[in-house]
């Protein structure tokens, strides 16, 4: 065994069952997990292993509730969740016109036609689907699985992958064996999503810097590129956090060889002081990753070449074969050309190696690269990769690889986040706009933009050549104000992000949840399936379609769930478990805010540092309590599992004439915040208030407040971090209705059209009138004779279609 380091060492005493939950024989060994989880094991040998896997690493998860009856013959277990059958010494696998005559699995469910049979080598036709590799590398469709089934059921098959050693390398798991992990949860998807992350661990909490802007285009950047790059977000004031250089950061052409993808060496014709270069964008609080590829291999002219090969024993100047499984050689790749990269303060790498086809490598290389990249406590684990499939919630952030830009891509990236969260991976990262080919739109732009702003990570990346168009400011103002405003929006969010981020991390929620997971139905609807939560407040109905040219809005669909709901930003109220058509221009996105959300963001005036604000505005909207755990660390260490974290909670109790919001420290340590915070606390859809109150702790604190639009707004500035604030809102009918009419939207509409006043004004008399629909279509078809166009009256007949759904 080569020893690679403790970050790298595995705690095998997990891995092995509860002893009381295991039946075997000779040749099969049944584990019950949980109540919803069952390992099967098979082996012509007996030979089962008790040791982690690339996927599995803890299988006692405490002892389940569970009953057995067997004879020398036969076994039947029974949980809440399933009832297994088995007769013993006989294959898993049954006969072609019986597939469950040795081994059958019954869902246990209260609804007797979800009552359903599992066995060994089922097709699992209606399971969701889970992560791909990456956009442009194939995977084998099996392979793709989720946990997330209509069934209510699902398997994961442990066999193909690896045990791992305690010391972190791989060995082969014995030959001809099974091993087979059941989930049978029913309806309760999250709880076995649960099981899942206890048993193959939880993800990751990533620096914060990473929910961030980042930017990234296939170009040789020298310092005097980098300088005007930033100095022109500067200008925009649009905020950047991750600057990723892609391949030509290191020498590509050397000797006979050109447009080399492996490199190590910092090209010094470009960047001649990369340590100044890095220290200078660290300097305005952007941080910087390197694409490394080692796919082929490790060059003579690198910096550190001659003492590798010493080490390795390669002779002749030849090209160093990269192997992931090989523990020396990963231990040459990270101290001799890794680490020299970190020391120059590079913050993370993307590693764009894709396995050669190999999944077990791709895994493998990813697993390394993460752990070495957190084995300082005083920098958090960072890295950039394709999916290993196997756990890929582990490793943190995943590269969706190049993609076409083109609104099919566009409309295919929605479900690409929720297969992801079927199998547990929050942390997707795509090419804002796509990557290449294609043509530049200011539409898709912007609307692939908007999705990236509410998804968890947001990267613009694009290939070579000079009419990519990924910068803001070389679109036409209008498209660079949107951008603007959203790349803003973006940064504001972080605290919400953050947030989110550390609960996943400790619940198991990913960040983007399907709304199917809550309403079945909408999985085969063209019109909802996209839909998703964002986080615990929030959510998102994506726009995936090109705008009707005439009216110069996007006809858009969306269903709004159970309870009452606000659109985030105009406030108009929605009441739930109803569907909408609504009509948005390109600068509204449809995201929603449940009655009572409550939602933090960054008021900091420092646009690209993305640290802990001491100020905060909170947005919340009106009708129901709630409570918000509002959480921080310092955001690049891993101090935060010591203790150095702090929660505070915003409990914010509503009745209809009294609002009362309180900010609580609740858990963690002092000092980990600034010790004085400014809050900027907003009231949506609400009045003035007659009466307002402002104390810390039982001390009046001074406050003052104001009207905004629709919103109202009290700010109290200067309050300790450690304590209690308490602000209270009196007033009579201090609530706004604000509900949304489709008039208001037909009125927008008609104010913007190039049609003549007067003709104007004879429309929105027939449109809003008390006509039948029927009546109303004839008189608009009389206003041809007046000088409406063919196409505006076609546009007012299809306007008529949508007044009457509701």
């Amino acid at each position: 065994m080569y020893p690679l380091g403790k970050q790298f060492e595995v705690d095998s005493k997990k891995a092995l069952s509860e002893i009381k939950a295991i039946y075997k024989g000779t040749n099969y060994r049944i584990s019950i997990i949980t109540e919803r989880v069952v390992r099967l094991e098979y082996s012509p040998n007996g030979n089962f292993v008790d040791a982690p896997t690339q996927l599995i690493r803890n299988r006692n998860l405490g002892f389940p509730e569970f009953r057995v009856n067997q004879d020398a013959n036969y076994i039947e277990i029974v949980t809440r969740y399933f009832k297994l059958s088995y007769y013993k010494r006989q294959p898993f696998e049954g006969t072609k016109i019986d597939p469950m005559k040795n081994l059958k699995i019954t869902l246990m469910s209260g609804e007797k036609d979800r009552q359903r049979d599992w066995y060994y080598l089922h097709p699992e036709a209606r399971n969701m689907n889970g992560n791909m590799v990456s956009v442009d590398v194939p995977i084998n469709k099996m392979l793709n699985k989720g946990l997330y089934s209509l069934e209510g059921f699902a398997s994961i098959d442990d066999t193909p992958n690896k045990i791992l050693n305690s010391d972190g390398t791989l060995v082969d798991r014995p030959e001809n064996t099974i091993d087979i992990y059941v989930f049978m949860y029913d309806k309760d998807y999250r709880q076995a999503l649960l099981d899942y992350f206890k048993m193959t661990g939880f993800p990751e909490l990533i620096p914060r810097y990473a929910l961030g802007n980042w930017w990234s285009r296939n170009i040789d950047y020298n310092d005097e590129k980098l300088d005007d790059l930033v100095k022109n977000f500067e200008k925009k004031k649009i905020p950047l956090s991750i600057i990723l250089l892609d391949n030509d950061w290191h020498y590509r052409n050397v000797g006979d060889k050109k447009g080399l993808k492996s490199g190590y060496t910092f090209n010094r014709s470009l960047l001649p002081n990369p340590k100044a270069t890095i220290e200078r964008l660290h300097s305005k609080n952007i941080r910087v990753g390197l694409n490394i590829n080692p796919t082929e291999g490790i060059f003579p002219h690198e910096a550190a070449y001659k003492q590798a090969i010493s080490y390795l024993s390669i002779e002749n100047n030849k090209i160093i074969t990269f192997d992931p499984l090989n523990p020396k050689l990963m231990d040459v790749y990270f101290k001799l050309f890794l680490h020299p990269l970190e020391s120059l303060g590079v913050d993370f790498f993307w590693s764009d190696y894709k396995g050669n086809g190999n999944l077990t490598k791709l895994w493998f290389n990813n697993h390394y690269l993460y752990l070495d990249s957190a084995r300082n406590p005083s920098k958090r684990g960072m890295l950039l990769a394709r999916s290993p499939i196997y756990a890929a919630h582990r490793y943190q952030i995943l590269y969706g690889g190049s993609s076409e830009i083109s609104w099919e891509e566009l409309r295919k990236l929605p479900g690409r986040y929720l297969n992801a969260a079927n199998i547990g991976v929050s942390f997707w990262s795509h090419d804002v706009g796509g990557n290449h080919g294609g043509v530049e739109e200011n539409e898709l732009y912007i609307r692939y933009l908007q999705l990236s702003v509410f998804s968890p990570i947001l990267r613009f990346h694009s290939a070579r050549g000079p009419y990519y168009k990924k910068e803001p400011w070389l679109w036409e103002p209008k498209t660079l104000t949107i951008a603007t405003d959203y790349l803003r929006l973006r940064h504001r969010l972080i605290p919400y992000l953050y947030t989110e981020s550390y609960n996943y991390t400790k619940s198991g929620i990913p960040i983007i949840q399907p709304f199917y997971y809550n309403y079945m139905w909408t999985y085969d609807d063209e019109l909802y399936k996209n839909q998703y939560y964002f986080g615990s407040q929030l959510l998102v109905c994506p726009i995936l379609t090109r705008k009707d040219p005439v009216m110069n809005r996007t006809i858009h669909r969306f269903f709004i769930p159970e309870g009452t709901w606000y659109d985030f930003t105009t406030g108009y109220k929605f009441p739930g478990n109803k569907k909408y058509v609504a009509f948005y221009k390109e600068s509204d996105y449809p995201v929603f805010a449940h009655a009572g959300s409550i939602v933090p963001l960054s008021n900091r005036s420092d646009y690209n540092n993305t640290g802990i604000p001491t100020d905060l505005e909170i947005h919340i909207f009106p009708g129901v309590s709630n409570t918000y755990n509002l959480y921080d660390d310092d955001g690049i260490t891993s101090l935060y599992k010591e203790g150095y974290f702090l929660k505070t909670s915003i409990d914010y109790n509503y009745l209809k004439n009294n609002y009362t919001v309180i900010f609580r420290s609740i858990e963690g340590k002092s000092g980990i915040v600034p010790p004085k915070r400014n809050y900027k606390v907003v009231f949506r859809n609400t009045k003035q208030a007659e009466n307002v109150t402002a104390f810390f702790n039982t001390e009046p604190a001074e406050s003052k407040n104001y009207v905004d639009g629709n919103d109202f707004i009290v700010e109290v500035k200067n309050v300790p971090t450690i304590g209690q604030l308490t602000i209270s809102c009196k007033g009579k009918d201090i609530e706004i209705d604000a509900a949304r009419v489709i008039n208001d939207d037909i009125r927008s509409i008609l104010l913007d059209l190039q049609i003549n006043t007067y003709l104007k004004e004879e429309i929105a008399d027939i449109i809003f009138s008390s006509l039948t629909v029927t009546k109303k279509r004839i008189e608009i078809r009389k206003l041809r004779k007046k000088g409406l166009s063919r196409q505006y009256m076609n546009l007012f007949l299809k306007l008529l279609e949508y007044i009457g759904e509701f």
